[in-house]
């Protein structure tokens, strides 16, 4: 070996997972459970407490693992991220007014954003929970409150696929001991 070529390996060697951009922004590598790697920005990647705590504990020498986030689901979360970033999220009014979430005054990317697959808006609540992201957790709740909003037990139950598996005796004392909450 060269000197050179020895300087250059050791460098090599020891790359860390965080780069530094050519604005001097500093890119982290975020790790899927399925494997894939996933360059962000650190101010975006930070916008998850999980990483933000994680590079504060120096934890950003290597990739940063989140085994509980699929591939597709983490590219969902970056996106949010880096949209985020730049139109800072506004807090959602709860309880919601309406089961239109424009109408309870969600701006239309979060609203396009989140009219997604049944499967894949559950799968963002868990990673946005996960992540603790708390403006996105809040978003992806709100979506699944307004279907649910207006609607009757059966209504809810279609909608979400949920076998009543009460008897009808069951149902009626649950129904009975809940009068209370249809009455208000």
């Amino acid at each position: 070996f060269k000197p050179s070529n020895v300087a250059a390996a050791a460098a090599a060697a020891a790359e860390p997972s965080s780069l530094t951009m050519a604005d001097g922004s500093e890119l982290l590598k975020l790790r899927s459970s399925q494997g894939e790697i996933f360059e962000v920005e650190a101010e975006v990647a930070c916008m998850s407490m999980l990483v933000k705590n994680m590079m504060d504990d120096g934890a950003t020498d290597e990739e940063i693992p989140l085994p509980n986030v699929k591939t597709a689901i983490l590219a969902k979360v970056i996106d949010y991220c880096k949209y985020h970033k730049e139109h800072p999220p506004e807090e959602i009014t709860k309880p919601l007014k309406s089961n239109n979430l424009a109408e309870c005054g969600i701006a239309e990317w979060d609203v396009e954003y989140v009219n997604i697959e049944q499967e894949v808006l559950f799968e963002l609540i868990l990673a946005a929970n996960y992540l603790d992201i708390k403006s996105l957790l809040d978003l992806t709740c709100a979506k699944v409150a307004s279907m649910i909003k207006g609607k009757n037990t059966e209504e809810i139950r279609k909608q979400f696929n949920i076998v009543n598996d009460f008897t009808p005796e069951e149902e009626a004392q649950v129904r009975e001991e809940n009068r209370w909450c249809e009455d208000a």
